[in-house]
């Protein structure tokens, strides 16, 4: 017997030098490799936002890779909020807005 995978969902915000850096393009390109699903975005205030979705051990590994970033990111924080898994999502887009 094969061990089941628990789904999670997590809403992130990342906060620090976060924007214009290719926070989003490199988030993007790990969620791809870890078989993530949902967004990324640049919001108000300097902060870069997410909702994740799949594998928790992958979405863990995930909001763990955000808290370092790509090279030129300077990352201050990551609050991350745990939600129901919804499974809404069919691959992992930059959202604009």
């Amino acid at each position: 017997m094969g061990k089941v995978m628990s789904q999670a969902r997590a809403r992130i915000v990342i906060s620090g030098k976060v924007q214009g850096v290719y926070f989003r393009a490199r988030t993007q390109e790990q969620a791809f490799a870890l078989k993530v699903m949902g967004w990324v975005k640049n919001s108000t205030g300097g902060t870069v936002e997410g909702v994740f979705e799949g594998n928790r051990e992958n979405v863990e590994k995930l909001i763990d890779w955000c808290r370092q970033g790509p090279p030129k990111a300077v990352v201050s924080g990551v609050q991350v909020e745990w939600e129901d898994y919804r499974g809404e999502f069919s691959s992992f887009v930059i959202a604009y807005r």
